[in-house]
């Protein structure tokens, strides 16, 4: 049995849960790589990535290089004499560094790889209506989530769940999978799968605003899995116009009504305490959104101070 120098790598808060088991289940983290810290937010103030939070807060040896071929970086990760290299939720990482260490560098990835390759994962999972998703490690290569698959894990996706709450799921099932992966490693009796490309592989683009907006005309499922999938970030989005004004809103959760109708497609309709949006063979209710400039809230706590017009629809 070998024992393992580890460096981990990675920057997000899903990162830091995995980053918390490999540390509770006694591995040796020689050094923690994150990302360079960034001004963020209306003042602009220095923001540190939540890995770098934690790696602070447990006396972690931290580095947080702007290029990965720097020559004073890689001498600094040589240094650290690691034997394998764990990288969850980073960034693409040159030949050079992730073929240091003797055992190799392995990622975690959110998905039952070769499906949902790519930044977004768990949102894409969710958009696309699957009902089963899971957690993958593999050696890294050349290419971004396409090398040789060690363990992977599956869960299965509740109908309403949200973006966030899978990606909570998946940070518990990926970090039972990094250990276990970790002991085959350590007992020297890995095998690998090589990922195998076909047609059908459905892939996890990054998100952008074009992609999270809201299409009223598709199916109500197409649209509640779109809101679930996105909540709560980056979050849906659409414009509503009532009378001469037109806002951008973000919606973070809503339900599904099936019922026949006769409104045209994305009027909005509201009384006191409901706001529905009518759509092909029903209606989508907003049940939590956020309009500019205001915090995220309840769409009953919004009509408190908010009152729309007969006019009023979405787009």
């Amino acid at each position: 049995m070998e024992k393992l120098r580890i460096i981990f790598m990675g920057t997000p808060e899903f990162a830091v849960g995995i980053l918390d088991t490999i540390i509770k289940n006694n591995y040796e983290v020689v050094g923690v790589i994150t990302a360079a810290d960034k001004p963020a937010g209306r003042g602009q103030k220095i923001k540190y990535s939540a890995v770098k939070e934690y790696a602070l807060a447990n006396n972690l040896t931290l580095l947080q290089p702007t290029n990965l071929k720097d020559e004073n970086f890689l001498a600094e990760l040589k240094a650290l004499n690691a034997n394998l290299q764990i990288v969850v939720a980073f960034r693409m990482l040159p030949k050079i560094v992730w073929e240091m260490p003797s055992l190799g560098t392995f990622n975690l990835h959110a998905s039952l790889l070769p499906n949902y390759r790519g930044a977004a994962p768990i949102n894409w999972a969710i958009i696309n209506g699957e009902t089963k998703t899971g957690v993958t490690t593999f050696f890294i290569d050349d290419k971004i989530d396409t090398g040789a698959m060690i363990l992977n894990s599956e869960i299965n996706i509740e109908p309403e769940e949200t973006a966030g709450q899978l990606h909570d799921r998946l940070m518990h099932l990926g970090s039972t999978t990094v250990i276990d992966t970790l002991k085959v490693i350590e007992n020297g009796n890995v095998t690998t799968t090589i990922q195998e490309d076909n047609d059908d592989i459905k892939t996890a683009y990054k998100l952008n605003k074009e992609n999270c907006k809201i299409d009223w005309t598709k199916s109500g499922a197409e649209i509640n899995n779109l809101i679930r999938g996105l909540s709560p970030y980056p979050a849906s989005w659409c414009y509503l116009k009532d009378q001469n004004e037109e806002l951008n809103i973000k919606i973070y959760e809503a339900k599904l009504i099936s019922e026949s109708h006769s409104y045209e497609i994305g009027k909005l309709i509201s009384s006191k305490k409901e706001i529905k949006i009518a759509i092909k063979g029903g209606f989508i209710q907003l049940l939590s959104l956020q309009f500019p400039g205001k915090k995220r809230m309840l769409a009953s706590e919004l009509l408190n101070g908010v009152s729309f017009s007969e006019a009023a629809k979405v787009y």
